[in-house]
């Protein structure tokens, strides 16, 4: 059986990845510090409690089960702290990572899957955004990603290392079977925090900007449900198998959805109006991120079918109710 080892596995898009590589007969192996993943989350194979730059740990783990992909997700992932404190970003994403592919090289596993971000990309210059629009990221976090992108080219270039490097644009939305789904501490996701706002009384959702230069003055985002997302590795690591190099792909929809919204689409699930505060941007948003993933859909055969709004928010709405 094909083996992935997956950082980052107790988290939230790794274990909705971990589900969907075992679902396609895959043997997984989660690897996670659990300093923001979640123990319970980790369901489909044994866990190895380990930081990405402790090389010693990983150096144990890859030699133990010999891997023949490792999918990459263990990374901090909130805007607004990268641009409070951009040296975790930099010392966790960019320099961990370092560690993880030194390892993987002396181990002989040349193979990986990276979860990387829309937020390298920027201010848009053009939308839909597709693989070869300019990366020029505008907050630490996409920075760190940017980052590692290069330092896997370079080492593509140096050391024969194959990889799949994936852009996100907003996952969003829970496991269909409701066996996992999104929690963070503290949790800035907004749709998590919009059902939150509908259905606890005395919570407020916060609408961060009112005057971009959108159609409604509110962010537009990309989201795409993350059960979509994970039937993409997947078919990223069968690809990876049979093709070497280093590939570029984004997972989005091509549709665009305004927070206000958004928030119609959970009041609509919730069955009642949320209460609404209206507040500043957060430093480091870009106005709208629209993916174009037509390259995606080409060469791995992607066709997201769960990302519509209100599929997400039911999945969502599910999980949240169940753990009331």
């Amino acid at each position: 059986m094909t083996t992935v080892l997956v950082t980052g596995g107790a988290g939230y898009i790794g274990s909705h990845c971990c589900k969907a590589f075992a679902e396609a007969g895959w043997t997984v192996v989660t690897y996670d510090n659990l300093s923001r993943g979640r123990r319970e989350a980790v369901k489909w194979g044994p866990l190895v409690e380990g930081d990405i730059a402790d090389a010693e740990t990983m150096a144990a783990a890859l030699r133990q089960y010999r891997p023949d992909v490792v999918a990459h997700f263990a990374a901090y992932a909130y805007v607004g702290e990268s641009v409070e404190r951009p040296e975790l970003y930099y010392r966790n994403n960019s320099f961990g990572t370092l560690v993880l592919l030194e390892e993987m090289l002396k181990a002989g596993v040349d193979k990986l899957i990276f979860s990387s971000t829309c937020a390298s990309y920027g201010i848009p210059v053009q939308t839909p955004i597709d693989e070869e629009h300019p990366q020029w990221p505008i907050n630490p976090y996409g920075w760190s990603k940017f980052i590692i992108e290069r330092m896997i080219d370079d080492l593509s270039r140096a050391h024969g290392l194959n990889a799949v490097m994936l852009r996100y644009f907003n996952a969003a939305g829970c496991d269909p079977d409701g066996e996992i789904g999104e929690h963070h501490e503290p949790e800035t996701h907004v749709v998590p925090l919009a059902i939150e706002a509908a259905t606890r009384p005395g919570r407020f959702f916060t609408v961060n900007g009112t005057d971009f230069d959108t159609p409604d003055g509110t962010a537009v985002r990309d989201y795409v449900h993350v059960s979509d997302l994970a039937q993409a590795h997947v078919l990223a690591g069968k690809m990876l198998l049979q093709r070497p190099g280093v590939h570029a792909y984004n997972l989005g929809t091509g549709n665009g959805t305004t927070v206000k919204e958004l928030v119609d689409a959970v009041a609509r699930a919730c069955g009642r109006e949320l209460p609404v505060s209206y507040g500043p941007r957060r430093p480091g948003d870009p106005p709208a991120l629209v993916a174009s993933a037509a390259k995606a859909q080409r060469e791995l055969g992607w066709v997201p079918t769960q990302s519509g709004m209100d599929r997400i928010v039911d999945t969502a709405l599910a999980w949240y109710r169940s753990r009331m």
